[in-house]
């Protein structure tokens, strides 16, 4: 399975639960298993409403963005390269890494349909010292094979927030980190940050 097929349907299979994370911000507090669980059904009824780029758009970035913490997921996928980068250098690829997950998730979004998903989320309690846990979902959809999506997730700033995905043992930090290392490795950090940028303008035609 080569990176670009990975990524895609990586992408797909995680974009009901971005979508689905923005109607988790007032139950900030809840437990991590009880966050994903009240709020997987909101997101179907959604993206039953409206596949339109520019409204998913316009709701990722005012909803999806505080639920996922986009300097840490920058960080990982970076990988070694991070310490490298000067405080406004990591300033940007957090800022461009961010924008690709959005233009892509978006895309997702508006190309997915919901049919008859559902999702079993597994419940965990995480002690009251633990401040990283792992949600455990099952995707549910007449006619295709169940898929595992698990959410790695962080106590930060007294919120729950997401810095990894993984589908079917997939991990989207991984994942990048891999073509991460190599841009770096052959053209540097502003090497990795033209990268992103021409991607987030090849997404955004």
């Amino acid at each position: 399975m080569t990176t670009e097929i990975s990524m895609k349907r990586l992408f797909g299979t995680v974009a009901a639960f971005l979508l689905s994370s923005a109607m988790g911000l007032a139950i900030a507090q809840a437990t991590p298993d009880a966050l994903v669980k009240s709020t997987v059904d909101d997101v179907l009824d959604v993206m039953k409403r409206t596949k339109d780029k520019g409204s998913l758009r316009k709701l990722a970035e005012e909803k999806v963005l505080p639920r996922f913490d986009f300097k840490e997921m920058t960080r990982l996928a970076v990988g070694p390269g991070w310490k490298e980068a000067t405080p406004e250098q990591q300033q940007v690829l957090e800022k461009e890494f961010r924008s690709v997950l959005v233009n892509t998730y978006t895309a997702a979004l508006s190309a997915t349909g919901t049919g008859n998903a559902t999702v079993e989320v597994r419940p965990v309690q995480p002690p009251a010292n633990q401040n990283d846990v792992t949600v455990k979902t099952l995707i549910k959809q007449s006619g295709k094979q169940p898929v595992a999506v698990d959410y790695r997730m962080s106590h930060t700033s007294g919120n729950w927030k997401v810095n990894d995905v993984v589908v079917e043992n997939l991990s989207l930090v991984t994942t990048y980190r891999g073509t991460f290392s190599e841009t770096v490795r052959t053209s540097g950090i502003d090497g990795l940050i033209k990268t992103l940028q021409e991607k987030n303008r090849n997404i955004g035609t």
